[in-house]
């Protein structure tokens, strides 16, 4: 037992390392135990057994992770574009009406929508969705369709379809409609 270097408390018990013998230390005191005589009323201590080496497993490589496509971030309408819609210099191919439908009908009819002229190869379409705030809507639930449009075109099952939107230029129905650009169809 050690003394605290204060001098203070009980001693400290001395500390042992647990570590263990390598290999080449128990051959070692295998070889200084044969030669050795244990002081009178001691007896010799016994080795740990020898640990046979576990044969190595190889390693499986870790499973690989299906390949999904590459989700591109969604970009709004170029400036100029915008500018020649407002114009009316520039028109749409294709616009939906999503007013008076029910979420579960406006997202299925969105989704058709989009798939129909992404095939026909368009490239500006016009979604409206209306501002909201009718007669059957709820404090709470003003413009729903509004809000969710922009959630559904960037989902992963249309993002491959849809480059990006914005919202649309007053004579189209300003806050109430969007316009979406439509990636180019590739023939495979």
């Amino acid at each position: 037992m050690k003394r605290r270097p204060d001098g203070e408390g009980p001693p400290r018990p001395a500390r042992r390392n647990r570590r263990g013998l390598t290999p080449e230390e128990r051959t070692l005191w295998a070889h200084v135990v044969q030669n050795a005589k244990p002081m009178p009323g001691r007896t010799l201590p016994v080795p740990e057994p020898e640990e046979k080496p576990v044969p190595a497993v190889p390693l499986l490589p870790p499973a690989k992770a299906p390949l999904r496509p590459r989700l591109l971030p969604l970009a709004g309408v170029e400036r100029r574009l915008l500018k020649d819609l407002s114009r009316g210099s520039r028109q749409v191919d294709g616009r939906l009406d999503l007013h008076g439908m029910r979420q579960a009908e406006a997202h299925q009819a969105l989704r058709a929508f989009l798939h129909r002229h992404h095939a026909l190869g368009s490239k500006l379409l016009l979604v409206i969705t209306g501002k909201g705030g009718g007669p059957d809507s709820l404090a709470g639930e003003r413009g729903i369709l509004r809000r969710l449009v922009p959630h559904w075109l960037a989902d992963p099952d249309l993002r491959p379809l849809v480059i990006g939107f914005d919202v649309s230029a007053r004579q189209h129905g300003g806050e109430g409609a969007l316009y979406v650009r439509l990636r180019r169809r590739r023939d495979t």
